[in-house]
């Protein structure tokens, strides 16, 4: 199947087929990971930046080794010690970067829709790392990965997203792609952080979480993200720990077999417990493997092989 696209900014513009693209791709690419040698030349020749506005473990060092899992160039941009300090407009520095003549731009931005700017004067491709509160397109493909190698067909799964939905992009990225593939999705946590509009994403709200676990085949805990919330919302952490924390006894509800997943960093004790972050049910690191297999695929795509 061909991959028609310049610029991945989000699961939003991408249709059902697009993300079977990425996925059967990125499956193909998972073995470069355990050879010997871990190095194929798909992209050598080409040059990627990595531009990130904000702090960042996974995504970025996931994108620069998959660069160089394929033989790209890739540089990585620190804005905190770059002409941005100095005041530079994102445009300006994009501009000056673009003079240099990369092949793509990965941004992560704590402005939603910074992505979507880019492509009205950028030559080269866009990646959206993550941007504000909207998207984290990479997040929620690899997510799916993870998915589908341990559950099969979406259409028979129902997966429970909780935690902070509301500032949450992995969450929004991850709605829109599970949609899409035919999942059904619950959405759980306190009121003010699920607000009742996320129904318009075609997914089902249920505030208790004991209630929403049940059946349960995937359940992905979000963090609360203080550093975009402006305000409180709910009244103490004991009182989220007692209500929406994950726990062996809470994990009752969901089916035996069920997975956990979290996109990390995680707040070990707070919504999620230690004993089930290191359990067997718990996916989490193979989330991070897979995150590499998935990059490669989208840098090849977009890069390499989008049209064959």
């Amino acid at each position: 199947m061909a991959f028609n696209h310049k610029h991945l900014l989000g699961i939003k513009d991408l249709n059902k087929e697009d993300i079977l693209t990425i996925l059967d791709t990125a499956e193909s690419f998972r073995e470069i990971s355990i050879r010997e040698i871990k190095k194929v030349p798909t992209l050598r020749g080409k040059t990627i930046i990595n531009l990130f506005y904000e702090p960042s473990t996974r995504t970025r060092s996931s994108f620069e080794i998959a660069a160089k899992r394929l033989s790209a160039d890739i540089i990585n941009f620190n804005s905190s010690v770059s002409s941005v300090a100095k005041g530079e407009t994102l445009k300006d520095t994009v501009l000056n970067l673009e003079a240099m003549r990369p092949d793509a731009i990965i941004i992560r931005h704590p402005a939603s829709g910074a992505p979507y700017f880019l492509t009205t004067f950028c030559k080269s491709s866009v990646i959206n790392a993550g941007d504000g509160t909207h998207e984290h397109p990479t997040q929620a493909l690899l997510d799916a990965l993870t998915i589908r190698q341990m559950k099969g067909d979406f259409s028979k799964l129902k997966v429970v997203i909780a935690g902070d939905i509301l500032h949450s992009r992995v969450a929004k990225s991850n709605i829109f792609l599970l949609t899409k593939m035919g999942a059904k999705v619950v959405l759980s946590g306190p009121p003010p952080l699920v607000p009742p509009e996320f129904k318009e994403f075609g997914v089902e709200i249920d505030y208790n979480f004991d209630n929403a676990l049940k059946d349960a085949d995937v359940v992905m805990m979000l963090r609360i993200q203080r550093e975009r919330q402006g305000k409180n919302f709910f009244p103490s952490l004991r009182e989220y720990r007692n209500l929406y924390s994950l726990t062996p006894e809470k994990m009752k509800n969901a089916k035996k077999d069920a997975i956990i997943m979290h996109p990390g960093p995680i707040n070990r004790g707070i919504e999620l417990s230690t004993d089930l972050a290191d359990s067997s049910k718990s996916v989490i690191l193979k989330q991070v493997e897979n995150g590499i297999a998935v990059r490669m695929a989208i840098l090849y795509l977009l890069l390499g092989g989008g049209g064959k």
